[in-house]
Formats: structure tokens, sequence, C-alpha cells
């Protein structure tokens, strides 16, 4: 389990990488071309998945717990950034940015009466998250 658990940060990261930066429309959409946000959200995202790997890695008590916690920060954010925007809890810049971004990419959920509905790249992010959390906490709680 621990392979795997460090294997799955680098395929959510490589994920992340594919979807901001190769034009694949329309499950991406890059034609705002927004790099600065991009650069900024890649500055800030892809750190962590290296962290969570390097963490599980090493295999210390501590190193495990740390790489838990920011799994757990990951799903956090992505439920915060998609899933309360799709159920009605959204500011005005995430249905900005939505709008500018993602509002023509591929989506399998109803749109109807929505402001921000996730994307399915978002999807596979969300199901990669979960799978790193999962993955991180076998080995965090196996020893």
């Amino acid at each position: 389990m621990t392979v795997i658990a460090i294997i799955v940060p680098f395929v959510w990261l490589l994920w992340l990488a594919l979807t901001e930066w190769v034009p694949m429309f329309p499950l991406n959409d890059l034609t705002s071309g927004n790099v600065r946000g991009r650069v900024l959200a890649a500055s800030i995202n892809y750190p962590f998945p290296l962290l969570i790997a390097a963490g599980v890695a090493l295999h210390r008590a501590w190193s495990l717990v740390a790489a838990t916690v920011l799994c757990v920060l990951i799903v956090i954010g992505h439920l915060q950034s998609w899933w309360l925007p799709y159920f009605g809890v959204s500011t005005a810049a995430q249905r900005e940015i939505y709008r500018r971004d993602y509002a023509r990419t591929l989506k399998i959920l109803p749109a109807e009466g929505r402001d921000v509905v996730i994307d399915v790249q978002h999807m596979v992010v969300g199901v990669l998250s979960l799978l790193m959390l999962a993955t991180t906490l076998a080995v965090t709680l196996g020893g």
C-alpha cells in the first residue's frame, strides 16, 4: 500500500498539470489565456502532492500524519471550490472564474439553475483527491 500511496499523488499532479496546460477541449478550456492565474494555481497546488508523497515515503509517524493532513486540506479545498458552489454556496469571484474558465467544459451533472457546475476534469481531481486521502490514511493507520 505504501508504494500506491506514493504513486497516487504523482498521478494527481500529472492530471492537474495535463488539464491545466495542455488544450483538450471540451475536457478543459484554455482559451481565456489566463496564464497568470494558472501559474498562481500551480505554485499553490503542485507542492502538495510532492510533500504528500515525500511524507509517505519517509514513513515516520509525524510525516505520515503531515501527509494525511495535507490530503484532508486538498479534499476540503476541492469541496469548497466545486461542490459547495454547485449546491449554491459560492462567491462572486468563484462564479466569475467559473464563467471565464470553465463554463464551456465537459459536464455530466445537471446544470439547470446552477451558477457553478463541476466539470469532468475536476470530478477526476476529486476522485484522485479521495484516493490520495484513502491510500495515505491506510498507510498512516497501518503503521
